[in-house]
């Protein structure tokens, strides 16, 4: 199922949009005119064998350490990007979309995101993004809330 599939199955209000080509997630609040803060970007990392997907704003990073321990793992490593081809069939690389319940991982969100009530990431292209309520995005999403983020 691709991600517009599964917005309308859903029920989700959300806006699709086209821009330039963006290989960042800062390109991406640039282009789109959101600070980004609002934009998620998704970062994949596998703990205790378990694959995760990690949704954060644009302008941060993930804290490994404290992701470690927000997690209670022992290990915890950023997927390289075989692994997020291989886990992210008909995506084009780099530009997933931050719902990892589509590919069959949990997503945990941190915490900087509750901020703001709209959120938008890319939609699976470098060309195609999505702008939706939080609210709709921490329901189809059903990610666990932590902290595990740091501004860059």
């Amino acid at each position: 199922m691709n991600l517009q599939q599964y917005l309308d199955e859903q029920g989700v209000k959300y806006r699709l949009s086209k821009h330039p080509p963006t290989y960042t997630s800062q390109d991406l609040a640039a282009v789109e005119h959101v600070p980004g803060r609002k934009v998620i970007k998704p970062v994949v990392v596998r703990a205790d064998g378990q694959w995760i997907m990690c949704a954060l704003p644009a302008s941060y990073r993930v804290d490994l350490h404290e992701l470690r321990e927000q997690l209670r793992a022992s290990d915890v490593q950023l997927a390289d990007e075989q692994t997020l081809q291989r886990l992210f069939p008909g995506c084009e690389l780099g530009a997933e979309p931050p719902i990892g319940k589509l590919f069959g991982m949990p997503t945990i969100m941190d915490e900087s995101l509750v901020a703001d009530d709209t959120v938008t990431f890319q939609a699976g292209t470098h060309e195609d993004a999505v702008t939706m309520p939080l609210a709709d995005y921490r329901r189809i999403s059903d990610a666990e809330i932590a902290h595990f983020g740091r501004h860059m």
